[in-house]
C-alpha cells in the first residue's frame, strides 16, 4: 500500500473491509479473485474478499458484538429478526448455513426453517 494522500482513501475504506471481513493488501500483490481500488487513476489498495463460509462466520460474531450477548441469550423476536436480516444477506445459500446460524443462535435447523417459513408466510 501506497503512501501520502492514499492514507486518507485506505482509512476511508477500512471500516467496510472490516465489515465484510475482507483483508487489505498491496495492490502489487493482489490475485485475480482480489478487488483492486483506485484513487485517481492509480491502484491504492486491493481487498482480499473473505469465503463464503467465513463470511457468514464473520457476520455472526459482528452481530454478537452489536447486541452485546451471545446470540443464544437473545429472546425469541430478536433471533426472529436475526434470520430475517441474515436471509436478506443471502445467509442461507451459503453451504451449511442454516447449520452455522442455528448453531449461533442456539436453536435447531427445524427452528431456524420455522423462522423462515414464517416469515415467508406473512
Amino acid at each position: 500500500m501506497t503512501g501520502g494522500g492514499d492514507e486518507a482513501f485506505i482509512a476511508a475504506v477500512k471500516p467496510l473491509v472490516d465489515a465484510m471481513g475482507g483483508e487489505m493488501i498491496p495492490p502489487d500483490e493482489a490475485g485475480t479473485d482480489d478487488v483492486v481500488l483506485s484513487w485517481e487513476g492509480a491502484g491504492v489498495v486491493a481487498v482480499r474478499l473473505p469465503q463464503l463460509a467465513d463470511s457468514l462466520d464473520h457476520i455472526l460474531a459482528a452481530l454478537e458484538r452489536r447486541k452485546g450477548m451471545p446470540l443464544a441469550d437473545l429472546d425469541r423476536r430478536a433471533k426472529q429478526e436475526i434470520v430475517r436480516s441474515l436471509e436478506a444477506r443471502g445467509a442461507f445459500a451459503v453451504r451449511h448455513g442454516v447449520e452455522t446460524v442455528a448453531s449461533a443462535l442456539g436453536v435447531s435447523r427445524f427452528t431456524v426453517y420455522n423462522y423462515l417459513n414464517r416469515e415467508k408466510g406473512s
